[in-house]
């Protein structure tokens, strides 16, 4: 694939990943990952050994999610680069309320593989958004 078709299939895949936050859907969410999937948060690693165990950790952040009252995530391409069978994307989310009104924002760096045809996230690095 080249590398426009590339950004194209992250950037769906981006789009999947906040559609499956929207419907509180931790399954489809964790269909988006490869395994052993770490997560970087708060300057500790967390590892993920299967789609069961994330898909639990992803239920309990929707649920977090519902009590703030987020209703929409919102993802911001703003960097990706493939080669090959790697990739990087750099992605602004905004957590939306019922209005669209902003709740909160963040920055992730995501390492993503290929397996087969589609990009699965490996890593995941959030970060603060500075204000």
């Amino acid at each position: 694939m080249s590398e426009a078709g590339d950004a194209r299939a992250i950037r769906e895949l981006f789009a999947a990943y906040a559609a499956g936050f929207d419907a509180a859907d931790a399954a489809a969410v964790a269909m988006l990952f490869t395994f052993p999937l770490t997560i970087w948060q708060s300057g500790e690693g967390h590892v993920f050994a299967d789609a069961d165990a994330l898909a639990g950790n992803v239920e309990a952040m929707i649920d977090v999610f519902d009590e703030a009252g987020i209703i929409f995530m919102v993802p911001e391409m703003r960097e990706v680069f493939s080669a090959g069978d790697a990739a990087f994307a750099s992605v602004h989310w905004r957590q939306e309320d019922p209005d669209h009104e902003l709740l909160n924002e963040f920055v992730c760096q995501y390492f993503l593989v290929r397996q087969g045809d589609a990009w699965r996230i490996a890593t995941v690095v959030n970060e603060a958004v500075e204000s």
